[in-house]
């Protein structure tokens, strides 16, 4: 019942199709925009990664199918060194999976709740780690538009490293053409994402993505966004605050970051800073060697604490306790769902992805 499996160099040297009976459970650790995420060790090579599950039911009753095939399709095309990458996809009869790598550094919004503070150059090098994920998504014609919010999308390695993850709302875009359909996360979303001319909407490209990158940069160094809004926010007041509020820049930051996040936060999309080249002319990264920044040889200036998992404890505890079914207790329940049906008895919903 598999999905697909990564064009990467393979992990293991069977020839067998990779399925949910070849990993260990180990404990969850986080919650994405369309299922949960767990740890898991490959039984055969004992590699750890993160595991992805989606609720096959929920996706249909959600409308949700389309987007999750899209991110696994898209997912099994990219490798990069700043994403998060994929090696395995599959489905039984309850669920959906990704296996991606594991990164137990944890993801910057669970950091920020720590109150742990990034410095400018922690902060200018995540930038710049970021910016090179995000030239590369522009080679591949994707616009990420899932945000890069600090919420599970931005995760560290345990070296300090931070990635980009979380593709089930991403866009692909041929040539010169433009996306317009609206997603994304409001705080984080840029103003051409709001605007709407007589009933349709004009569309946006890769720009939207570097609008993202502002506000997260903004938002570690200062601990709060430069705009206060809501995910119920009307589109409306949305524009009209982005034409009256003007962001602060505290006087400690440096002047040449504030020039750049004023750069990255345009609401003038031709005078906003809308890819890597763009990034890289400034004097302000004029003195980053980017071929040590793409091989992850310098050293952020913080570092996760290895002797935890960095993610918020209650993750497990929902999953043991308030699950009405635990990944963990599934090859039972669908042993025993299997003998009440016969052999010949399986959900209709299994129907809806092709192996």
């Amino acid at each position: 019942m598999g999905l697909g499996q990564s064009s990467k160099t393979p992990v293991t040297n069977d020839t067998d199709e990779v399925n949910f009976d070849h990993f260990q459970i180990l404990r969850a650790i986080g919650k994405g925009s369309f299922g949960k995420v767990c740890i898991v060790q490959k039984k055969d090579t004992k590699k750890m990664y993160a595991m992805k599950y989606m609720n096959k039911l929920k996706c249909v009753e959600r409308n949700e199918v389309r987007n999750v095939l899209k991110e696994m399709q898209i997912m099994q095309n990219l490798e990069h060194p700043f994403l998060v990458n994929f090696w395995y996809s599959f489905q039984d009869e309850e669920d959906m999976f990704m296996v991606v790598d594991l990164l137990l550094g944890g993801d910057l919004r669970y950091h920020l709740q720590q109150n742990v503070h990034f410095t400018e150059s922690t902060v200018k090098l995540y930038i710049c780690e970021l910016a090179l994920a995000l030239g590369y998504l522009r080679c591949k014609h994707i616009i990420h538009r899932q945000d890069l919010l600090p919420d599970f999308n931005l995760i560290f390695l345990t070296t300090g490293h931070v990635h980009l993850t979380d593709f089930n709302i991403a866009a692909i875009v041929k040539e010169d053409l433009k996306a317009t359909s609206i997603a994304g996360t409001k705080p984080y979303m840029a103003p051409e994402l709001f605007q709407n001319f007589e009933g349709s909407h004009p569309g946006y490209s890769f720009s939207v993505d570097w609008w993202s990158l502002g506000i997260t940069a903004y938002e570690l160094l200062r601990g709060q966004r430069p705009y206060v809004m809501r995910s119920n926010t009307p589109s409306n007041e949305i524009l009209q605050m982005f034409h009256k509020i003007h962001p602060t820049y505290p006087a400690a930051w440096s002047l040449e970051m504030k020039s750049l996040l004023r750069k990255l936060l345009s609401i003038d999309v031709q005078k906003r800073i809308s890819c890597l080249a763009e990034l890289q002319d400034l004097d302000y990264v004029s003195d980053v060697n980017w071929d040590a920044v793409l091989s992850k040889q310098l050293s952020p200036g913080f570092i996760p604490n290895r002797r935890r998992l960095n993610c918020d404890p209650t993750f497990e505890l929902e999953e043991m306790i308030l699950e009405s079914k635990p990944l963990h207790k599934k090859k039972k329940r669908l042993a025993r769902k299997t003998r009440e049906q016969g052999s010949d008895g399986s959900p209709q919903v299994n129907a809806f992805v092709n192996d």
